[in-house]
């Protein structure tokens, strides 16, 4: 497999400041990219675009340290275009307009421009909106970069003339070529013993730069032997995660612990809950999440989680961090534990639907009250039958707008105290034709 910094970039020979190791290391290639076969490969999209001498706009969509700035430049050596490279964060429109003209002079002179947008996400919808025409007429190539979900954060009209590529983070075999072409590089191996050098890439998160950037701290150290994993915690703070509570991260985590929990898997809901909290996700935002999941997917087929989930989040606001994080962790492990459903859930759906169809029908005169003699008049509460005057506080009567058919909504499922609901739902059915019955017959 390539290298993300497989082939050692020329050594500077200015005699200037060291370069940064992550700049020496830079790919002079597309097929020195490290982990991005899927999509560099001869049958990936940019191979395949590559091959044919077709490339379009792009939009790279990945974690941070993959590659996407240098897969840019890489496409436009590639392709003999000019290479040009803004920040969504430092530029405004009158530097984009400098950039546009420039671009159209260059295209006069017979030379394009692939016009590199890092955070592109960054860019308000005007300004994104501002790319098209110079993206139709051909004065720019646009590759765009972004760490967040495009389909969220950029404009559908933008979208729709560049294609998406999806890059992915580095695993711990790349990771590890990674570092021993950092090593070559360096001309001596890290201080490290297996342990350590195993810890140390963990801590990059995927993230190639951030390895290298680990490396030179590493290197710089002149220890008299091989530092095991307690020396390398002890000197090196661990890197924080790629976590982003607004962002895409966000609603991956919280979309990995809520169905791990419906899915009834105690340990990957607490590696998801560790993982958020980790990030710096608030459990008060966690407390509310993981009631919600009682009520939509535990339900009645465990009247209890609801309850403990609310006593866990009074018990993190009493305890507050890191202890009260324990109550919230408990409440994960019994709700994916308990029996599901989503019974009341479908049926107050369907309720909702009927609602909606037959909003204006009002309720059968006799359920309602007549505190006025004209209302007694008119019917109200005429033949209304007080359930608990019944040997068994069942009267059957029939509930729903006269005329309307009668609705079936909830139907228990076969699991947890939702068994029990099930027997009473059939009983009273019973009960309530055979009452209907009888009435008819009268």
């Amino acid at each position: 497999m390539a290298d993300l910094f497989d082939t050692p970039a020329t050594p500077d020979q200015t005699g200037s400041a060291p370069r940064p190791l992550a700049d020496r290391l830079r790919p002079r290639d597309l097929s020195e990219v490290i982990g991005q076969d899927e999509v560099l490969g001869p049958e990936g999209p940019l191979g395949a675009m590559l091959a044919a001498g077709a490339l379009s706009s792009l939009v790279l969509w990945g974690p941070p340290g993959v590659g996407k700035t240098t897969i840019a430049r890489l496409l436009a050596a590639k392709t003999d275009l000019h290479f040009e490279q803004i920040s969504a964060i430092f530029t405004g429109v009158p530097e984009l307009r400098k950039v546009f003209e420039a671009a159209r002079l260059r295209r006069r002179n017979g030379k394009g421009t692939l016009l590199f947008v890092d955070e592109v996400h960054r860019f308000n919808k005007a300004q994104q909106d501002g790319f098209l025409p110079h993206m139709e007429d051909g004065t720019i190539l646009l590759v765009g970069a972004t760490t967040e979900n495009p389909s969220f954060e950029l404009n559908a009209a933008l979208l729709s003339r560049a294609q998406v590529i999806v890059l992915r983070r580095l695993d711990l075999a790349q990771l590890e070529r990674l570092a021993q072409r950092a090593e070559k590089e360096l001309g001596r191996p890290l201080p490290l013993d297996g342990p350590a050098r195993e810890a140390l890439l963990e801590m990059a998160d995927g993230d190639g730069r951030a390895l290298l950037n680990l490396v030179e701290q590493v290197m710089a150290w002149t220890p008299p032997g091989k530092l095991g994993l307690e020396a390398l915690r002890t000197r090196l703070m661990k890197r924080a995660a790629n976590y982003d509570k607004s962002g895409d991260g966000h609603y991956n985590l919280i979309s990995a612990l809520h169905k791990s929990v419906r899915g009834s898997d105690p340990d990957a809901a607490l590696y998801w809950l560790a993982r958020m909290l980790a990030g710096g996700e608030d459990p008060r935002f966690l407390a509310r999440r993981i009631t919600r999941m009682a009520v939509e997917d535990i339900g009645l087929a465990d009247p209890q989680a609801q309850a403990l989930c609310l006593q866990a989040w009074q018990t993190y606001e009493r305890l507050g961090s890191p202890e009260g994080e324990l109550a919230l962790a408990q409440a994960v492990v019994y709700l994916a534990l308990a029996p599901k459903s989503n019974a009341v859930t479908v049926a107050f759906g369907a309720a909702s639907e009927a609602a909606r169809k037959t909003g204006s029908e009002p309720p059968p005169k006799h359920i309602l009250n007549a505190p006025t003699k004209l209302m007694k008049e008119q019917g109200y509460g005429a033949g209304y039958a007080y359930d608990h005057d019944q040997d068994d506080a069942f009267s059957g009567q029939d509930y729903f707008p006269e005329g309307m058919k009668r609705g079936l909504y909830y139907v228990p499922v076969d699991r947890g105290f939702e068994r029990e609901l099930k027997k009473r739902v059939e009983y009273f059915a019973g009960l309530r034709a055979k009452r209907q019955g009888n009435r008819g017959r009268d």
